[in-house]
């Protein structure tokens, strides 16, 4: 039987994988949700003898259902070649007494590369199987890694445009320069002068706008999304988590059924929702530990039940982390509601126009997987320095973020078992927090110095991705308010 997706707030048919996948969101504004978790159906000692790709398939087929095997692995084979510089797509590096599951070896070096590098694939495949005629637009916000992923990953493919929304003064320099210096002609960057939960907001509202989305049909356009929103950016995240229990098996330094903690630095919840479908799975993990920076929205409401993005909104040295609103989060509260749609319509709700809500203690139970911490600006710069000493291991703010949280975890619990932290960029994306927390002097040097410095004093090659957008010329200078992104997507479109 076909895996049936239902949205989080109920009030619409059952779609297929493909449908989903497609459509991005629902019309009332909820998630995607697959009906079931399935279980893995490979044991752990088979699954250790398998290429990426070929547990990618694996795992991705239990979800993606009404794909043929040839489509699935088609997309599979041409999203993980080449592109990523390391053979075995995300290598697990041992340091500071903790395996750090590398996901940035793509080709915009951050872990958004392991799901946008199949998303177009997988889209254009449902186009066909759904015999869609418009032209799919994909609307995207960022907080500064998914954007560039995702229109590297979308650039020239036929029958797609994308339009990314970024906080013009909220991502690092690297991080900006890879967006606007983005090319192809069905690609649109576009500033905003808020933060990314105003850019998020308001690319949710033009989704729910069903006369926006009339006027784009007359035009022969379709929206969807890049974003982890989309059940298709989902499936992908959940594969490298199978992938690092795996390779520790192989490598002898777990045995098989042996439990992990699995720290992700989170702001979305998508990267963490992941690996929390991963263990419902049956991949052994004992906690899933939910790493915050001082935008704590997310310790906050593990430690009291109460979800609250009413507060100043900090911008800090992990700029993806920077998210009162962590959209995915409902995916969460809806399966902890015992999948009762109208309970968690009922929250979301309460989230849009209170800008708060509080779960019940029974839904609370449903928490018991996770733990969550959070780490200051002062403390995730002393993280980078600490493990840089300890094993020349150069850490991004956001993975130390993660390194930081752990250990304040393992300081409480004296917890013996193994940990994997989900390492999240690489440190190229953000110099100059990172020479800076290593002890040296940034004023008066751009990015691309710093990252010459961080080469010479790591013994680490400057990414591709850096050494290309050095001397790129910005193509991309648009920057508006955030009521006026409507108007900036009909620009590109042509259709105003």
């Amino acid at each position: 039987m076909d895996m049936m997706y239902n949205s989080t707030r109920g009030g619409t048919a059952p779609v297929t994988a493909s449908k989903a996948v497609l459509k991005g969101i629902p019309d009332n504004g909820g998630l995607f949700v697959p009906e079931r978790i399935p279980r893995l159906e490979k044991s752990f000692s088979e699954l250790a003898q398998m290429s990426y790709q070929e547990m990618a398939y694996e795992v991705m087929r239990l979800y993606l259902t009404d794909f043929t095997e040839e489509e699935l692995k088609d997309c599979i084979t041409k999203a993980y070649d080449g592109k990523f510089d390391t053979p075995v797509i995300a290598p697990v590096h041992e340091a500071d007494g903790a395996y750090f599951l590398e996901l940035f070896h793509g080709p915009t070096i951050a872990f958004k590369d392991m799901a946008l590098s199949i998303l177009p694939y997988l889209m254009t495949t449902a186009a066909r199987k759904n015999r869609t005629e418009n032209e799919i637009v994909i609307l995207t916000a960022t907080s500064g890694d998914t954007g560039k992923a995702a229109l590297a990953g979308f650039a020239g493919v036929p029958g797609t445009r994308i339009v990314v929304f970024y906080p013009k003064y909220g991502v690092s320099p690297i991080q900006e320069k890879q967006m606007v210096t983005q090319e192809g002609e069905n690609t649109c960057v576009v500033g905003i002068t808020g933060n990314f939960d105003d850019a998020q907001t308001a690319v949710k509202k033009m989704f729910g706008d069903r006369a926006f989305s009339r006027e784009l049909d007359r035009k022969g356009f379709q929206l969807s999304s890049a974003n982890s929103i989309n059940i298709g950016r989902l499936v992908p995240q959940i594969v490298y988590y199978v992938y690092a229990y795996a390779c520790l098996l192989k490598q002898g330094r777990i045995r098989e059924g042996e439990e992990i903690n699995i720290t992700v630095p989170t702001g979305n919840f998508g990267n963490i929702l992941a690996a929390y479908y991963a263990k419902n799975m049956g991949l052994p993990v004992h906690r899933l530990i939910c790493a915050s920076n001082e935008n704590k929205v997310l310790y906050d409401f593990f430690r009291t039940g109460v979800y609250d993005r009413n507060r100043d909104f900090i911008l800090t040295s992990s700029p993806s982390m920077d998210i009162l609103i962590s959209s995915n989060l409902e995916r969460l509260i809806y399966r902890i509601a015992g999948e009762d749609p109208e309970k968690c319509s009922r929250l979301m709700g309460m989230l849009s126009e209170e800008g708060c809500y509080e779960i019940s203690s029974e839904m609370r139970q449903g928490l018991a997987d996770f733990s969550g911490y959070y780490l200051s600006e002062a403390e995730t710069a002393r993280t980078i320095a600490d493990c840089f000493r300890k094993s020349r291991y150069v850490l991004d703010p956001h993975t130390a973020v993660a390194a930081g949280v752990l250990k304040k975890y393992l300081s409480g619990t004296s917890d013996p078992r193994v940990n994997v932290i989900a390492s999240t960029a690489s440190p190229f994306k953000f110099t100059r927090s990172v020479m800076s927390a290593l002890g040296f002097e940034t004023e008066g040097k751009d990015d691309f110095a710093l990252a010459d410095e961080l080469s010479a004093v790591s013994q680490v090659p400057i990414p591709r991705a850096v050494e290309l957008i050095r001397s790129a010329p910005v193509l991309h200078d648009t920057v508006v308010d955030p009521p006026q992104m409507p108007d900036a997507v009909r620009r590109f479109l042509g259709i105003n």
